[in-house]
Order: structure tokens, then C-alpha cells, then sequence
């Protein structure tokens, strides 16, 4: 098992190198792969392929990338705290919680839209991601139901969609159009502040969930077995709230609410590695949500080209029959 557990870590590793190389060279101006790597290798120097690739193509390779792990390790941390499978940021209204709160921002007379500093940002996304997920968890005890639990969490999305709609009905027009393409999910207003953001917040926020892959083991056989291997839950909780809120506020701040990353990665990493071993799944939905999110911008970029897809609408062609797949042959159990 460690040994297929390293070539599968090697070979992604290899597979998330490949997709940055073919999305910084892949484009209106197509550049080989030797010239890319020329360019990563002297970043300092001018020319056409030089701004090309460092000023255009790669903070949008590197958001996608970053984006994608965080979101994965989202959806795998919410899926065993609430012990569903098909449970996600995107289900369960934490997106459109993030979604609301970016709108506040970008929809307000007392502020420049989009176009703000990129920590706030993100300290808007999280916050309203955090309420809807500690909002989610607050009601999760009094419901019988693992369905009723869902049903809530897409009553919650539903109310922050709504009122996301009125405000875009009270906005000012210039304001609207930009914040309306936000929503379709897209990583391709990334920049090197955006980036930067996305780094010094995302990676330490991975670092402390992988931390977390004895805990999440124990928690799976119940509160009480978790008691009694010495897991303090109240804290475990807290965590699990925390980090699964600012990792996938953090993705939507940037690039909008994205779709089938958080639910369909962790089922992905569970079939290739035939594991529920979370000090194992972890590093692995790190990076198949990389590569997997990866590809999919590159596809939303150059399936029709000049015209660019919504990510949204790629990871769900993606995602949605993939998680069918696993319902019917049983790897999904509800």
C-alpha cells in the first residue's frame, strides 16, 4: 500500500507539473513547452513569451491549481465531519454564503466593485462562508436526518442567493455586469495580488488540515470513540468549521463560487487509493484537486476559443457524472 501510495504521489505530482506547463504554453500565442520552461527558469528577462507567461498565464495557472487543492480539502474535511458523501461547499450554501458577502462588498456605492484589495476580499468571502457553515453545524444535532441536513444547507444557499439577487436589482448597472460574470466561477481575473493572497493564506490553512488526518480517522467511528482515544471534539469541531469555511472562502473570493471540486476530488482520491485512511487522502485530494481543477480551467479556456466557458460548467460536465458513476456502483453510499 506505501508503495502505491508513493508512485500515486509521484505520478500526480508529475500530472500537476504537466497541466501548468500546457496551461502556460497553450493559448492565442501557442509557446513549447522548452520556451516555458525557459521562461519559468529566467523570469526576469522581456519578450513576447516572457509577458505572456508570467504576467497573464501563470498567477491564473497557480490560482487554479492553489484553488482547486483548497477546495478539495474542503469537501473532504465537511464530508466526514457530517459523515454524508455528497456533501460539499457548493451543497451546502457555503459558496453562496461567500458569494453574498463578496457581493456586499462589490455591490455597494462605497466601493470600487471587484476591484478591491484582495484581503478584503477574501476576509469578506470567509466571513460569510464561516456564518453559513457554523450555521449549518449549529443546526446539524437536531435534525434525524443526514437528507434533512443537505436540505438545510441548500435552504441556506437559496436564502444568500436571494438576497445576492436583490441586490443586484438595487446596483448600480456598471457594477452588475462584472459581479454577474464573477458568479459564473472563473480564475481568469487572477493577478499576482490575488495570488500572493491566495498563497499566504491557503498554504498554512492545508499545512493545519493535514494535521488533522488521525482525528478525522477517529471521528469517523463516532463522537464517542473519538472521546476515547483522547480527540477533544468541541476543538476538532472548531477546526473543521474554520478551516473548510476560509479554504473555500478563500477559492470563491477570487474566482467566484466553483462547483463539483469539493464533492467529486475526495471520492476520486478514495477510489485510486481504496482508502479511508484521511492521513493518506489529504495529500492526495491536495493534488488531484490541483491537477483535476487545473485541467478543467485549461478547458474552459481553449475548448472554444476566443470564447471562454464558466469553470463552473466544465468541473460539473466533470463532476456530476462521475458522482453517478459512484452512486450506481455502490462507491458512494448514502
Amino acid at each position: 500500500m506505501r508503495r502505491w501510495y508513493w508512485f500515486f504521489a509521484l505520478g500526480s505530482l508529475l500530472l500537476v507539473f504537466g497541466v501548468l506547463v500546457l496551461s502556460l504554453g497553450w493559448g492565442s500565442v501557442n509557446i513549447p513547452p522548452g520556451k516555458v520552461l525557459a521562461v519559468l527558469a529566467h523570469p526576469g528577462r522581456s519578450g513576447l513569451a516572457e509577458a505572456v507567461v508570467v504576467k497573464i498565464r501563470l498567477p491564473r495557472a497557480l490560482g487554479a491549481l492553489l484553488g482547486g487543492a483548497a477546495l478539495g480539502v474542503s469537501g473532504l474535511l465537511l464530508q466526514v465531519f457530517f459523515r454524508n458523501p455528497i456533501v460539499s461547499p457548493y451543497v451546502l450554501g457555503i459558496s453562496s454564503g461567500a458569494s453574498l458577502a463578496v457581493g456586499i462588498l462589490a455591490l455597494s456605492t462605497l466601493t470600487a466593485g471587484l476591484s478591491l484589495a484582495p484581503s478584503l476580499l477574501a476576509l469578506a468571502a470567509f466571513t460569510g462562508a464561516f456564518t453559513v457553515t457554523a450555521a449549518v453545524t449549529a443546526l446539524a444535532p437536531r435534525t434525524r436526518s443526514v437528507v434533512t441536513l443537505l436540505v438545510i444547507g441548500l435552504m441556506f444557499g437559496y436564502v444568500a442567493s436571494a438576497v445576492t439577487s436583490i441586490l443586484l436589482a438595487f446596483a448600480e448597472r456598471e457594477r452588475v455586469h462584472g459581479f454577474y460574470l464573477w458568479t459564473f466561477g472563473s480564475f481568469a481575473a487572477m493577478d499576482w495580488g490575488k495570488v500572493a493572497v491566495l498563497a499566504v493564506a491557503g498554504l498554512p490553512l492545508l499545512f493545519f488540515s493535514s494535521l488533522l488526518g488521525k482525528a478525522l480517522n477517529a471521528y469517523q467511528g463516532g463522537e464517542e470513540y473519538a472521546l476515547s482515544v483522547g480527540i477533544n471534539v468541541r476543538r476538532f469541531r472548531v477546526a473543521v468549521v474554520v478551516l473548510s469555511s476560509a479554504l473555500a472562502g478563500l477559492v470563491t473570493a477570487f474566482a467566484g463560487p466553483v462547483a463539483f471540486i469539493g464533492l467529486a476530488v475526495p471520492h476520486l482520491a478514495r477510489l485510486i487509493l481504496r482508502t479511508a485512511d484521511n492521513r493518506m487522502l489529504i495529500p492526495a485530494v491536495i493534488l488531484l484537486g490541483a491537477a483535476v481543477t487545473g485541467i478543467c480551467d485549461l478547458m474552459a479556456r481553449q475548448l472554444f476559443c476566443p470564447v471562454e466557458l464558466p469553470i463552473t460548467a466544465v468541473t460539473s460536465l466533470f463532476g456530476a457524472p462521475l458522482v453517478i458513476g459512484f452512486l450506481l456502483k455502490g462507491k458512494v453510499r448514502m
